[in-house]
């Protein structure tokens, strides 16, 4: 079991700490409810050091990008970020991940935990245009500071124009004092905010410095059960859960992030696909009967039979209603079609709904 850099730390902070993605990791502190609202209101603070990082260089390093995303990452410019997937040979997903633009021969890729291994074991495998590859993963702490009060504490922090700064952009420059971090405005709440990388030698400084400058504000440390409800809220998909090696893109409503502009692994399958249809989708919805659906759920129709299955559920801190995700067949995938989710031999009936479930996120 790997441990963060700012183990001790947290549990000094009365973290409780579970195994993830084979890391100890905080999973909370005063409570899931108390931390989600910290951060749709306020300002929290998570460690999500356990997150990789490639960093891919070279003259062949966009070639090799281009190949193994989805998405077309030559429309990103310097500073930009892109989000995307590793489509795999047989349909499915290998994981999602963001792509950083540093220069034209430079690239950074933020890849899941979990996946560290088996993403750089793949990319390598179709590393055919000599790009050079460097698993930073061990490296980079990464904190992510969300809320809507991120920009305002943080702005003491950095000669970086915070509020200048757009969505899925980002800034290597000077913070907290430390040298060469990177400012991403990108995180996985939809509550607004920033995500920084800093070197481990740097950690603790920086993150002391961050819980400093967000006094103010009432910033708490997060743990990652309010991050797995709020990023729900916002119908953000979780690999593992939502996306894994047998869902491709399209089922998966990511047909946003699958340009056929271009040729990469396995797009002449997906195109057709997404052409003449696929026969499931992934769907949120919301339970009309009382109780809260979880991972693995059944799905069924009104006549009891198997439509689908549910890849995430919890019941909302923000809305009050117990929300979710699932894949179920293509004809009851249509906004307001009724569905039924199978706790305990009850089928509680539910209604499919737009994504996502929060409307009002802040960028």
């Amino acid at each position: 079991m790997k441990q963060l850099v700012l183990n001790n730390k947290h549990v000094s902070l009365g973290a409780k700490m579970v195994p993830f993605a084979g890391f100890n990791m905080p999973v909370q502190y005063e409570g899931v409810n108390a931390e989600h609202d910290t951060v749709r209101n306020g300002l929290g603070i998570f460690d999500v050091s356990h997150m990789g990082e490639f960093l891919v260089t070279g003259e062949g390093a966009l070639d090799l990008i281009q190949a193994v995303t989805s998405n077309d990452a030559s429309k990103l410019s310097d500073g930009k970020i892109q989000y995307s997937c590793l489509p795999n040979d047989k349909g499915g997903i290998v994981d999602d991940l963001l792509v950083y633009r540093v220069s034209d021969v430079e690239y950074m890729l933020v890849v899941n935990a979990s996946n560290i291994e088996k993403d750089w074991d793949w990319i390598n495998k179709h590393n055919t245009f000599g790009a050079n590859m460097r698993n930073i993963s061990d490296d980079y702490c990464l904190f992510a500071i969300q809320g809507p009060k991120a920009k305002d504490a943080l702005q003491t922090l950095t000669k970086v124009n915070l509020e200048g700064m757009a969505y899925y952009t980002f800034a290597i420059d000077q913070f907290a004092g430390v040298e060469d971090v990177i400012i991403s405005a990108t995180g996985y709440t939809g509550a607004g905010g920033f995500e920084i990388y800093v070197f481990n030698n740097d950690a603790e400084k920086v993150w002391d410095a961050i819980m400093k400058a967000g006094a103010e504000y009432n910033i708490k440390p997060i743990g990652l059960a309010a991050r797995d409800t709020l990023r729900l809220e916002m119908g953000y998909c979780l690999y593992g859960n939502d996306i894994n090696d047998t869902t491709s893109p399209i089922e998966a409503g990511l047909s946003w992030i699958t340009k056929f502009s271009k040729s990469f692994v396995n797009s002449s399958a997906l195109k057709n696909q997404k052409e003449k249809g696929v026969s499931k989708k992934l769907v949120g919805f919301e339970l009309i009967d009382k109780g809260i659906p979880r991972h693995d759920y059944e799905i069924v129709n009104a006549e009891g039979k198997n439509i689908g299955i549910v890849t995430s559920g919890t019941m909302s801190p923000t809305l009050k209603k117990s929300i979710g995700m699932g894949y179920v067949s293509t004809e009851l995938s249509s906004l307001n079609s009724e569905i039924y989710i199978k706790v305990r031999d009850k089928n509680l009936k539910a209604k499919v709904v737009a994504l996502p479930f929060l409307s009002s996120a802040v960028k």
